[in-house]
């Protein structure tokens, strides 16, 4: 007996943060922060440009793979045709 409850715990119509006011206004505030930030420390930010990008590596590693389940959940299919030989 395999029931779907996936719908149950998502809700049809709710936004990404990033469309709610509190999302735009999160995004407006990391905007101006990182504009000052990068105006007063560009000198810095210009000679090591390099370990910006290595360091940017392993953190899009880290935090995107939320999105999809993360390691080990790509041979679900394995699994479902071994439930039904049993």
């Amino acid at each position: 007996m395999n029931h779907d409850h996936e719908h149950y715990h998502k809700p049809d119509n709710k936004q990404p943060w990033w469309k709610t006011s509190f999302g735009i206004t999160c995004i407006f505030f990391f905007a101006v922060a990182a504009y000052f930030l990068i105006k007063e420390h560009g000198a810095h930010i210009g000679n090591n440009w390099i370990y910006l990008i290595l360091l940017a590596c392993p953190l899009m590693h880290v935090f995107m793979h939320g999105g999809h389940g993360g390691h080990g959940s790509h041979d679900d299919n394995d699994n479902k045709d071994k439930d039904k030989e049993d």
